[in-house]
C-alpha cells in the first residue's frame, strides 16, 4: 500500500517529468515574442530588398545615360 510520502513523492516526480500548465503559458509566451520578433526582422528584410531593387534600377539608368553621352562624344567607355 502506498503511504502518503509515496504519493508526494510521485507527485513531485510528476511534476519534473511532465509539463504543467504553467509550462505552456510560459511556452506560449516565448513563442509570441518569436514570432513578433521573425515578423519585425521580415518587415525589416523585405524593405531592404525592395530598396535595392530600385538601387539596382537606378544604377542601371545612370549607366543608360553614360553610355548615350559617351556615343554623343564620341568617346569609348571601358569597363
Amino acid at each position: 500500500m502506498l503511504t502518503q510520502e509515496d504519493i508526494k513523492n510521485l507527485t513531485d516526480y510528476q511534476k519534473e517529468v511532465f509539463a504543467t500548465k504553467e509550462d505552456f503559458t510560459e511556452l506560449k509566451s516565448m513563442f509570441i515574442d518569436l514570432q513578433i520578433s521573425v515578423d519585425s526582422y521580415a518587415k525589416k528584410a523585405d524593405t531592404y530588398f525592395q530598396e535595392m531593387v530600385v538601387l539596382a534600377h537606378k544604377v542601371d539608368r545612370h549607366e543608360k545615360w553614360f553610355h548615350l553621352i559617351a556615343d554623343k562624344l564620341d568617346i569609348k567607355l571601358e569597363y
